[in-house]
């Protein structure tokens, strides 16, 4: 068998679908998103495509992968291991196509049934985040996420620091002390602040506080740790197993949390959870994308002790007339319930994708970016 021919599409809302063919009739498709760089991205994958895995075996997945990253003098970076990340699900999904069984089979097994899902609510008010809260409840999910503040300035006013308090504070009340919550710094406050707002909220109880620092600055996570009883996780903006090494080797999280999308796929996913198991770390993998990335998370999660959650914010609890999982062929693959989700058991990533909707976004004007948000005298806040 050997890869004949790509396509890659860039669809709404920002996602980056990668179809590989082979010569025996058998299709793999791969999510390569990076949020605000589909064009690069994009770039990326044709780039390998046509300089290396055109004409290949796709079952010698191990093999790609290095060729991949370590074939060209220049390698890291989010572009390279997005593009890395997409066709390493594809090959995936072939293989296991191939072999007629789920990845999670040709992974070694499954170690669990099921895993939890959380679900993201926003709101800028605690009313408004309360009502969110309440309604995520409603919809069947026992782990709700949040961020801990919008924009902020560098060492954050006591304003700020009781708005975000009255927030969480909000939705604990609403939620009670059985649903769990997980607050998202999102790497917008510096260290100092984020000692201060780690502390005031420890009170309610987060399941673990997510990226309370930016990436650049990790060596800054022990600063946080010792003002504050929560656990903390962060990764979502690492992108290989040398990025995570000192994270997991120094034990700086409780929680790592890689993209498959971003981070060289499920290839690079399963040793960087394989390391974290090694010292105690759990694992909650990042997806806020499409569902063909969220379903190579759902791969990942049967196949690693050490899972904790899974995010998602493809509202999979309400799959009908859904124009997010309006790309797969049955959009109630993921069978949401009771706050979990069952990896489908369909051949590779276990999910069919409908190609002729895909083919009809894709035709649409696709320039997904985030704002840039701006502090009061003109300077650059952190998005």
């Amino acid at each position: 068998m050997e890869i004949t021919d790509y396509e890659v599409f860039s669809v709404p809302p920002r996602w980056v679908f990668l179809r590989l063919e082979t010569d025996t009739g058998l299709i793999g498709w791969g999510e390569a998103t990076l949020a605000g760089h589909s064009k690069t991205t994009i770039a990326a994958v044709e780039t390998v495509m046509e300089h290396y895995l055109l004409g290949k075996d796709p079952l010698e997945i191990e093999r790609h992968w290095q060729a991949m990253y370590r074939g060209q003098y220049f390698r890291d970076g989010p572009i390279l291991t997005s593009a890395i990340g997409g066709i390493d699900m594809a090959l995936w999904d072939l293989k296991g196509k191939h072999f007629g069984a789920p990845i999670y089979e040709l992974l070694g097994g499954r170690a669990r049934d099921y895993i939890d899902v959380y679900q993201w609510i926003g709101g800028e008010s605690a009313s408004v985040v309360r009502d969110a809260a309440a309604t995520a409840v409603a919809n069947g999910y026992n782990i709700l996420k949040m961020e801990a503040v919008a924009q902020t300035e560098r060492l954050s006013s006591p304003d700020t620091i009781d708005q975000a308090r009255d927030r969480v504070a909000a939705v604990r009340e609403e939620i009670g002390e059985q649903i769990d919550l997980v607050v998202d710094f999102s790497g917008r406050v510096a260290t100092g602040t984020a000692k201060r707002l780690a502390a005031e909220l420890d009170e309610y109880e987060p399941l673990f506080y997510e990226e309370p620092v930016r990436p650049a600055h990790l060596e800054a996570l022990p600063k946080v740790e010792a003002h504050t009883t929560t656990p903390l996780g962060t990764g979502e903006r690492l992108y290989s197993r040398w990025a995570f090494q000192d994270l997991i080797g120094d034990r700086l999280v409780d929680v790592v949390q890689p993209d498959p999308s971003s981070a060289g796929g499920i290839s690079e996913v399963k040793k960087i959870a394989n390391a974290a198991e090694a010292v105690d770390i759990s694992v909650s993998l990042h997806s806020p994308f499409g569902p063909i990335a969220f379903a190579a998370c759902l791969q990942l999660d049967m196949v690693c002790p050490n899972a904790l959650a899974q995010g998602q914010d493809l509202e999979i609890h309400e799959p009908e007339n859904n124009d997010l999982l309006a790309y797969l062929d049955d959009p109630t693959a993921f069978g949401f319930e009771d706050g979990h989700v069952r990896a489908p058991n369909a051949p590779g990533l276990g999910i069919g994708v409908n190609e002729e909707y895909i083919r009809r976004q894709a035709e649409l004007d696709v320039n997904w970016q985030n704002p840039i948000w701006y502090h009061d005298d003109g300077s650059i806040g952190e998005w």
